[in-house]
Parts: C-alpha cells; structure tokens; sequence
C-alpha cells in the first residue's frame, strides 16, 4: 500500500501531498463576510473561514486550477499567491487571462508532467466539466477537473471533478479511468436570480457518479462556506452514505488536518489506464 496525504483547507481548497509532490487545488484563502460579483446579476457571500493560510502551507510546487472567473475557487488571496508557485495549471481562457509566465492552459483530455530533481514525475491530465445546464457556457466560462497519475500506475491516484454538474464530460471520466481516490466539487450552487439552475453536482448527482467511477475513497469538497450552496454536509450524508454499495468509502475531512489515504499502487492490466482510455 502507498499512501497520498490530503489537507481540507476549505471549500474546494486542498493540499495533495503525493511522492513528494505538494499540490493545491483552487486556492480560497480570503476571510469571511465579503460580497463577491459571478456576473449577470450573480453573487455570493464568502460565510466560512479557511482552516489554514499560504503562510501555514509550506512549499507548493502546483497549483490545479479549476477556473479562475469565480472567487469561490480562486479568491484575491489565492490570486496573490500564484505568482509564487512554480506551475500553475488551468483553462485555456483562464491562463490567457491570468497571464503569468507559470500558467499553463489545458483543454479536457490534455496532459503535462510535472518534473522536479528527485521526486517521480507525476502526470496531470485535464478532465472535462460543465458549470452549468446545457447551453450555458457562453454565461458559466470554462471549467476543468485534473486527474493525477504516477509513473507506471494503471489507476489515477487522484481525480477532482471541478466545478461541474453530471453530464457526458463526467460520465466519460468514468469510462475512460479507474480512479483510486476522487474529490467531489458539490454543493448544488444556485443564485436567487436563475431560480432552480444548479451550477454544481447535488448530493443525488454525487452518489450517481460515485457509482460509475467506484473509486475506492471520495471525499466531498465545496459544499459549505458560501452564501450560494443550496445543499450542505447534511443533505450530501444522507445521500452518499448509500451511494457507493460498499465499494467506496466517504471521507469528510476534517478540515486543516492531513490526513494520510492509503493507494492500491497497481490494479489488474485489463482495466489498465492510459489518457486514451481504459484498456480493452
């Protein structure tokens, strides 16, 4: 058994800690009480406090950036510390709009390797997401999940889903990987002014993924800590508590604590995974 370690910092904000690499998810590290403008007539209030700040963190070696137009996965204290990381990993149109030398832009199903004198590389590979009902991108903008893969394995280590409701981009993931641990972006996002439009998975469409992908642990993030969450930890307990028929454990972490995940290291050749897909 290997082992990755995951920190919850809050929201949808986690530190990954995997053969040496330090990676963090969609940095939110603003205080709570502060009004944030989505567009449209949109916004939301920031309601809960991160377990930790950039100063807490230590080194950061990667930053996957699910998009960057929506203070709830990238918030002026995330803004600040890009710059500092040595690679940044996100949209296309994000990177174009963030515009420093350590971002890189990603389309759904492209790849990079990390590299760094004596750790393994690591492979990302950008998933696919839609932040919204059919149709809505021109309004919602790009967004991506990131799948991890180590050198040699035929699973993906780690995969976050992003902001994104269960569409065919998810439902492809499912197909085309074998995923040992998943980070669920939920929550089921509304704002007042779109009525009944969800911009995020409901705890219904989480436990509908779970059993696609059957990862062997899914934790749940971005679900509280924002004025715009429909559904919180209790509605999302309820459905994915049943949700994995017994192959995959929930994990709700308790946030600002690393908590150590146990990895199967290999599965079987014939569900073998690759970029392309599984194996036939």
């Amino acid at each position: 058994m290997e082992q990755l370690r995951i920190t919850h910092i809050g929201g949808p904000t986690a530190l990954i800690e995997l053969d040496g690499w330090r990676i963090l998810t969609d940095p939110t590290f603003d205080d709570p009480g502060r009004r944030y403008r989505f567009g449209l007539g949109t916004s939301s209030v920031k309601t809960g406090r991160p377990a930790l700040q950039p100063a807490d963190l230590g080194p950061v070696d990667a930053v996957l950036l699910s998009h960057d137009h929506h203070a709830d996965n990238l918030d002026s204290l995330g803004r600040q510390m890009l710059p500092s990381v040595p690679t940044v990993l996100t949209t296309r149109s994000g990177a174009k709009r963030l515009a420093l030398p350590n971002t890189h832009g990603l389309r759904p199903w492209e790849q990079m390797t990390l590299r760094n004198p004596g750790i393994s590389p690591l492979r990302i590979i950008a998933t696919p997401g839609r932040h919204g009902p059919a149709l809505s991108l021109p309004v919602v903008g790009q967004t991506l999940g990131f799948a991890l893969q180590r050198p040699g394995a035929d699973t993906i280590a780690l995969w976050m889903s992003g902001d994104s409701v269960l569409y065919r981009g998810l439902k492809d993931v499912a197909r085309r990987f074998e995923i040992d641990v998943a980070l669920l972006h939920l929550g089921a996002v509304r704002f007042g002014i779109t009525g009944p439009v969800r911009y995020t998975m409901n705890a219904r469409e989480g436990a509908r993924l779970l059993k696609l992908i059957r990862p062997q642990v899914a934790i749940p993030v971005h679900y509280e800590g924002w004025s715009h969450f429909s559904e919180g930890r209790d509605l999302a307990l309820k459905h994915l508590r049943v949700a994995p028929d017994g192959v995959t454990e929930v994990l709700w972490l308790p946030p600002g604590r690393s908590v150590p995940i146990p990895l199967r290291s290999t599965r079987p050749a014939t569900t073998g995974t690759s970029p392309e897909g599984r194996s036939p």
